[in-house]
C-alpha cells in the first residue's frame, strides 16, 4: 500500500470512528487497531488523532460547503426554487455522506472557529439572508428582518436533516417537500408587521386582530379572489 493509499485508509477509518463514537471517545490505539497498522503510522501521517480529525472535518466541510453554496449561487431565481435547491442539497449531502455529517454535527474539539460546522452554517445563513433581503424589498417587507428569517430557515432545515439522518422513513424528496411546504407557505404570506395575537400582553398591549388580507402585502390576483 502506497503512502497515499495508507493516508486515505486512515481517513476513512477515522471518519467512521469519529462518527460512531465522537472525538473524545476515540483513541490513536483504536484508530491504529482498526486500520491494522501501528500507532507510529498514525502519528507519521497526522501527528495524532487531532490532526486526523482536522483532515476529516476539513474534507466534509468543503464537500458540504460546495453543495450548499452551489445551490445558492444562481441569480434571478425564484426564492422558492432557492429554498428547494438548498434543502435538497443538504439532504443529498446527508444521504451520500452519513458518516461525514455525523462528524460535523457533533461538537468540534478544535479552537479554530473558521473550521466549525456553525461557521459554515453562518456563511450559508448570510447568503440566504442576502437573497431574502432583495426579495423582501420587492415585497415591501422590512429588509432588516431578513437575517433573522435566514437563520430560521437554515436552522429548521439542518435540525430536520439531523432528525432524518437517523430515521429514513421518507425519501429526501419527500422530506424536502415537507420542509419547503412549511418554509415557503410561511414566507409567501408573511405579515409586514407581525405581532403575537394571544400572548402579546406579556410584552405589551396586544394589537387587535386585523383582517388577514390587509396584512398580506404580497398576494397574487388568485389569492385575492374568493
Amino acid at each position: 500500500m502506497s503512502s497515499y493509499q495508507r493516508r486515505e485508509q486512515l481517513i476513512r477509518v477515522g471518519r467512521a470512528l469519529f462518527a460512531a463514537k465522537g472525538f473524545e471517545s476515540v483513541s490513536v490505539e483504536e484508530i491504529a487497531a482498526t486500520a491494522k497498522v501501528s500507532k507510529p503510522i498514525v502519528y507519521e501521517h497526522f501527528g495524532g488523532k487531532e490532526g486526523l480529525y482536522a483532515v476529516v472535518v476539513d474534507r466534509e466541510m468543503r464537500a458540504l460547503n460546495d453543495m450548499l453554496l452551489g445551490a445558492l449561487r444562481a441569480d434571478d431565481v425564484h426564492p422558492r426554487q432557492i429554498v428547494e435547491r438548498t434543502t435538497l442539497a443538504l439532504l443529498t449531502y446527508i444521504e451520500e455522506n452519513a458518516e461525514g455529517f455525523q462528524v460535523l454535527a457533533r461538537d468540534s474539539p478544535t479552537t479554530d472557529p473558521t473550521s466549525s460546522f456553525s461557521s459554515l452554517l453562518g456563511d450559508v445563513s448570510t447568503r440566504v439572508g442576502q437573497i431574502l433581503e432583495e426579495w423582501f424589498k420587492r415585497q415591501k417587507l422590512p429588509a432588516k428582518n431578513a437575517p433573522y428569517y435566514a437563520q430560521m430557515l437554515v436552522g429548521m432545515t439542518v435540525y430536520t436533516g439531523q432528525y432524518w439522518a437517523d430515521r429514513r422513513k421518507l425519501s429526501k424528496e419527500q422530506l424536502a417537500a415537507l420542509i419547503v411546504n412549511l418554509a415557503w407557505n410561511g414566507l409567501s404570506r408573511m405579515e409586514a408587521k407581525p405581532a403575537l395575537r394571544f400572548e402579546g400582553g406579556k410584552a405589551g398591549k396586544a394589537p387587535a386582530p386585523e383582517p388577514e388580507p390587509s396584512e398580506e402585502p404580497a398576494t397574487s390576483s388568485s389569492d385575492q379572489t374568493s
